[in-house]
């Protein structure tokens, strides 16, 4: 098993500034090195694999582009970076970001939520454009009674809001490998303590649309990596809390 393979990912992102149409905008790098793999929902570079760093950007509000994934290489590209990445975006100030940290787990979140509702809404409200930095319809209200209620179409489409920023980006790192499966769970456990930690917050929602979350770790050797990342497992909790952590810090300052 050699040395480079076990190579932790970087903990701490770094934050960086670019010019672009105008605007001054922040993004956050972290430089992985050889050796780490990704489980991710991002739009450049998601799913499960081998990748050599992690950028989340900042884009001005109402994001005019069709190509994030493009936008995304290119600046990538413009910071030198090279081989697979994986890449977020948000329309959230990305120097406001927050860190929670547990027992070598770190947990980095930039946290817009301006746009936020519920997971589960009328099919009226998913019908606008998923893209970041675009107006969305937001979810109803949840009400005890609804619980059993099946959701129902009304018809009209209710008029989209005026924009503001939303998305929860999490990045996480840990320091030792996990298998697929444990990979998998880690995401659905950051999730699961990102909803606590905006419930937490006295936010009524379970996020916004364009929540993503990155999960990266060293890649396995011949033992497999860790087997377990739901909350009860050692590497899981510790992932909950540190996300939990630093979406609470995010929630609470953000717009």
């Amino acid at each position: 098993m050699s040395s480079v393979r076990l190579r932790p990912p970087a903990q701490r992102g770094e934050l960086r500034d670019r010019h672009e149409d105008g605007h001054r905008l922040h993004h956050l790098l972290w430089r992985l090195g050889p050796g780490v793999r990704v489980c991710s929902s991002a739009v450049l570079g998601g799913g499960i694999g081998p990748r050599a760093w992690i950028l989340n950007a900042q884009v001005p509000g109402g994001y005019p582009r069709l190509d994030p994934d493009r936008h995304l290489a290119e600046i990538a590209a413009a910071e030198g970076l090279t081989g697979p990445g994986a890449g977020l975006m948000t329309a959230a100030d990305v120097a406001a970001y927050t860190t929670g940290h547990d027992g070598g787990v770190t947990a980095t979140v930039t946290a817009g939520l301006g746009v936020r509702g519920w997971a589960a809404t009328p099919d009226t409200a998913t019908r606008a454009s998923h893209r970041p930095g675009t107006a969305e319809v937001p979810g109803p209200t949840h009400r005890p009674e609804d619980a059993e209620a099946p959701y129902r179409s009304e018809g009209a489409e209710a008029p989209a809001p005026p924009f503001r920023p939303g998305t929860v980006n999490i990045v996480v790192t840990l320091p030792v490998a996990l298998s697929d499966a444990a990979l998998v769970n880690a995401v659905a456990t950051a999730t699961e303590a990102k909803v606590q930690a905006l419930l937490d917050a006295g936010l009524d929602c379970s996020g916004t649309p364009t929540d993503a979350v990155c999960v990266a770790a060293p890649e396995p050797g011949q033992d497999g990596g860790e087997p377990f990342a739901g909350p009860r497992s050692t590497w899981g909790a510790r992932i909950a809390r540190a996300v939990h952590t630093a979406v609470l810090a995010g929630a609470r300052t953000a717009p």
